[in-house]
């Protein structure tokens, strides 16, 4: 896409040259009443040309400036993302490896809730 690029204002450039050769007159513009500026005509082309090209061309990177700013942000906001999800993975794993702390177990209530009681078809355990 580069090579494109430069293809084309290469041949603009071209043109332009070309252009100024067979142009190359004086020419007057009348700026205000008492106000005349002589030049040459492929400068006040080139003048033109840079007063309509320049403001879209600041606009231009001005708007790329923030969305590349934008897409750092969410990058960013993924990347401590990932990693926070990272870490919580890794929690469950010490919390598994401390031993359990029975002491506040009331007498005959099983040390795991969720373990299988031995109890009748009354539900009283035996």
């Amino acid at each position: 896409m580069k090579i494109l690029r430069t293809i084309i204002w290469v041949l603009a450039l071209l043109g332009f040259l070309i252009f100024s050769i067979y142009n190359w007159k004086p020419v007057e513009v009348t700026l205000w009443q008492n106000l005349v500026m002589e030049t040459k005509l492929p400068v006040l082309a080139l003048l033109a040309f840079a007063l309509g090209f320049v403001p879209l061309l600041t606009y231009h990177l001005s708007v790329k400036w923030g969305l590349n700013r934008r897409v750092r942000a969410l990058e960013n906001s993924l990347k401590t993302a990932a990693l926070a999800r990272q870490n919580d993975a890794q929690t469950p794993a010490a919390v598994v490896d401390r031993p359990v702390d029975n002491s506040g177990m009331k007498a005959g209530q099983p040390a795991d809730p969720l373990s299988p009681t031995d109890s009748g078809s009354d539900g009283v355990t035996k």
